[in-house]
């Protein structure tokens, strides 16, 4: 079900703690068959389970915790966007108006052409920086003025 390669990466996850611990690196096996799948399906989740020897509902409780893990297909490009309070803010209220009105969707919406999804995002740990935008997971831009929205969003393109 996973590539030799993303197994490979998930046998260095393992590799991290005791082997009768294994099951500890259900997070970063998540973050890889999540990486090379797009999304989590339920029989993905069931295959992490069984590499990691652990009951699949526990790999469901990780999953659906979590905000990075995605549990239905998204866009090609996750644009999570901090809208706690204090980000809210700082402005991030304002850039959600913006994306939303500039991609034509809301939140836990993917546009039509499939390229973007908004999701609402809880702390990221930069509230000094807001609004920020975290994208696909891995890459955070901050101070994200509607011009800098503006450019990401062709970027991505």
């Amino acid at each position: 079900m996973l590539t030799t390669d993303s197994l490979k990466k998930i046998d260095r996850e393992i590799a991290k703690y005791p082997p009768e611990q294994k099951k500890s690196a259900v997070m970063g096996a998540l973050v890889i068959a999540q990486d090379e799948k797009g999304w989590l399906s339920s029989d993905l989740m069931d295959y992490v389970a069984q590499y990691l020897g652990m009951p699949p509902v526990a790999v469901y409780e990780v999953a659906t915790f979590y905000s990075m893990y995605n549990l239905k297909p998204t866009g090609r490009h996750k644009l999570t966007l901090c809208t706690c309070l204090p980000c809210g803010l700082q402005g991030s209220l304002a850039a959600a108006d913006h994306l939303r009105g500039k991609l034509g969707i809301g939140f836990n919406e993917t546009t039509q052409d499939g390229r973007f999804t908004l999701k609402e995002g809880e702390c990221m740990g930069a509230c000094a920086m807001a609004p920020v935008v975290l994208v696909n997971n891995k890459k955070m831009h901050d101070y994200m003025s509607n011009e800098k929205l503006d450019q990401l969003i062709e970027s991505l393109k």
